[in-house]
Formats: structure tokens, C-alpha cells, sequence
């Protein structure tokens, strides 16, 4: 079930693509969206995994993971430009200090919902769907929670961006020089999917006799 969910969640952008005339810049932005899914599900997963003594590795994944998807977003919004050609402005704000942070995450929500057509925000329901089965059914249905450990949690979406996100930035830049071709638009989209299965098999693996712990990465 869980991997069913996978596949039709990123069949989103197939259909975008074929139907709505999505280009290799909604695709991009909307797999830089997952990443903040993604960071949301971990958090739920370091406090059952770890309770209230997780409350401080939370914070600390909150401020850092949130500055590298913030970073992150700049690069990918610049490259595709899919918010205007001003969107690395989002890292300039008014707020002070540390605050400072907060502002450039709600710029760069605002910035991209503002650009955004509705459909691509079904597909980021899409994506929460299937995040949301695999954490209710794998993650809390088969306990991996309790074997689980908040260091390794914490580390897991680091590995999923750095994996699966170079593939699809670079494939999405060779897809923009082309022209973006229809094909090579629906071959990234495979090769996102099925790094994602292949992802979620590792991450899922029961654990060997030599007390390997779950890091889940989905």
C-alpha cells in the first residue's frame, strides 16, 4: 500500500505534464515542496521515537533543516525561475536577527503558492498523502518507532536530499537546455520515482540480526 501511494503520488506530474503543459520547472519546485514534507514527518518521528527528550534535537533540525530547504529553494527557484526571475529577492528581509530565517521561509512559500496553478498544489496534497500513509502504516502500524533512533531520523532527509535531489537538479538542467522535451521530461519523472522506491525499500528493511535500526528517509 504504502508504495502504491508513492507511485500514484508521483504520477501527479506525468499528468501535469501530459495534460496541464507543465514544463521541467513545476516539476523541480514541486520536489524542493516535498523536502518540507518531508522535515514536517520527521519531526512527528523524532517525538515518538525519542518523547520529550527529543524536544532539543527538534529545535536544532527545525532551525537548521528549515535554513538548508530555505538554501536550497533559492538555488532551485533561481534555476527554474518559476517564481520570476527576482527569486532570489526571498533571501533578503526586514526580519532581525534569527528571526530572520522565518522571514525567508514565508517569502519563499508566499513566492511560490503566488506562482503556483491549483493543480500544483493537488500534487502536493499528493505527495502529503502518500508521506502520510507510509508513516501511519509502516512508521506507527509495524512500530518502527520503537526501534528507531532520533539521531538517525534527524539525519535521514539530509541523505534523501543530497541522493535524490543532485539526480533531479542535473536532470532538470539537461532537460532545460534541450527545450524540454516531452520524453526526457517523463524520463526524470521515472527516475525520481524509482529512486524514491528504491529509498523507501532501504529505509523499510526489517532490521538484521545485528540490531540495524530503522532511519527512515520517507
Amino acid at each position: 500500500m504504502p508504495q502504491l501511494a508513492l507511485v500514484l503520488a508521483n504520477l501527479i506530474p506525468v499528468f501535469g505534464v501530459v495534460h496541464l503543459g507543465w514544463d521541467v520547472s513545476a516539476i523541480i519546485v514541486l520536489y524542493w515542496e516535498e523536502n518540507l514534507i518531508v522535515g514536517a514527518f520527521t519531526l512527528l518521528k523524532m517525538l515518538l521515537a525519542g518523547g520529550t527528550s527529543a524536544l532539543f534535537p527538534m529545535l536544532f533540525f527545525c532551525v537548521h533543516y528549515g535554513l538548508f530547504w530555505t538554501i536550497h529553494g533559492v538555488f532551485v527557484l533561481q534555476l527554474t525561475q518559476f517564481a520570476g526571475a527576482q527569486s532570489g529577492d526571498a533571501m533578503t528581509g526586514s526580519w532581525p536577527g534569527p528571526l530572520a530565517l522565518v522571514g525567508m521561509f514565508i517569502a519563499m512559500v508566499q513566492r511560490v503558492l503566488a506562482a503556483a496553478p491549483a493543480e500544483f498544489l493537488w500534487g502536493c496534497l499528493a505527495l502529503l498523502l502518500s508521506h502520510g500513509i507510509s508513516f501511519a502504516l509502516l512508521f506507527i502500524g509495524r512500530q518502527e518507532y520503537r526501534r528507531a533512533r532520533v539521531k538517525d531520523l534527524m539525519r535521514a532527509p539530509y541523505r534523501r536530499v543530497t541522493v535524490l535531489h543532485i539526480a533531479v537538479i542535473v536532470g532538470g538542467f539537461l532537460v532545460i537546455r534541450l527545450g524540454s522535451p516531452l520524453g526526457l521530461l517523463l524520463a526524470l519523472v521515472a527516475l525520481k520515482t524509482g529512486m524514491d522506491i528504491i529509498l523507501h525499500n532501504r529505509s523499510h528493511r526489517a532490521p538484521a540480526a545485528s540490531g540495524d535500526t530503522t532511519t527512515d528517509e520517507r
